[in-house]
């Protein structure tokens, strides 16, 4: 029972977690490490993203131009299994995405986007098929101001795809945000479920439970031998993370902040795949610390 509760969390978590066309945020860089438990092994990551939104007409009417670079490093100083002889490192991660998005009536908001991801670890010669990944979206946003109190509400609800993934199947978008004193506010859903204290204008810490990932193409096969058992052969490597713990945001103006997450992971999976998605190799599933930080610039 909790291992399928937590799988339908997971399942929310992820397919919200790049929706960025309904997003305040313009620009953001961060860094996360995340020091495998039980084991030598670390993953860390670099990431930079940006949204440029083009004003169609003065009736709320956008499209939304989102470009994301990741570096993502696993550091691997223990074997993966008996007699192995590969290593991995690095991988890259190159996307664009268009979205469009416009007013309806009741306060209502249409939203959808498309685009493509290059995910690789570049060990070929150029970029191939099985490099990329593509996605799409389709999401409807309910939004409510008083404009005498402090309470703001939002619900989002919607679809996402993305091919190849580590979860084939469309997944569903769902988040409810509510500021309902001046002190506090909640969000349930995706990408994040938390509740969050403002300490004075500049300053809020929070709550979290949320989710981190990576999915990237091994564009030379790996091969592992295993005590003379049937040879294994990946593909691909995957991380799915979800993790719970203390946030704290700090605005140095109006739209630039500092931002910094710990916590500890309630299910942590790095995973090697074969060309139909399933594990071959299990590098870590062990729960571990988790450490996030970064700065976002937003209107």
């Amino acid at each position: 029972m909790i291992k399928n509760s937590l799988l339908f969390i997971c399942i929310l978590l992820y397919s919200f977690n790049n929706l960025q066309s309904q997003s305040t945020e313009l620009a953001r860089i961060e860094y996360t490490y995340i020091p495998q438990a039980n084991s030598a092994n670390v993953y860390n990551r670099f990431r930079a993203t940006a949204n440029y939104p083009i004003r169609i007409n003065n009736k709320g009417t956008y499209l939304i131009i989102t470009g994301t670079y990741k570096l993502n490093r696993l550091e691997l100083e223990e074997e993966l299994i008996d007699d192995d002889k590969e290593r991995l490192d690095s991988f890259q991660t190159i996307g664009l995405e268009l979205g469009y998005t416009f007013k309806m009536k009741n306060d209502w908001r249409f939203g959808t986007n498309f685009g493509f991801k290059i995910s690789s670890d570049f060990e070929g010669v150029g970029v191939g098929r099985d490099d990329f990944r593509y996605t799409g979206s389709v999401y409807f946003i309910k939004s409510y101001k008083n404009m005498e109190t402090p309470k703001i509400a939002r619900f989002v609800i919607g679809v996402k795809y993305t091919t190849p993934a580590s979860l084939n199947f469309p997944l569903p978008i769902i988040n409810y945000f509510k500021r309902f004193h001046i002190d506090w506010s909640y969000a349930i859903g995706t990408p994040k479920s938390n509740i969050k204290y403002f300490l004075n204008k500049k300053s809020r810490i929070e709550t979290f439970v949320s989710l981190d990932r990576f999915y990237s193409n091994l564009q030379n096969n790996k091969t592992f031998f295993n005590k003379g058992e049937a040879t294994i052969v990946a593909k691909n490597v995957s991380m799915f993370t979800v993790m719970g713990g203390l946030g704290y945001e700090h605005y140095f103006t109006e739209h630039l902040l500092l931002y910094a997450y710990m916590g500890y992971t309630l299910s942590n999976e790095i995973r090697l795949r074969n060309s139909n998605q399933e594990d071959v190799v299990t590098i870590n599933d062990s729960n571990t610390l988790y450490f996030r930080s970064g700065i976002k610039f937003k209107i």
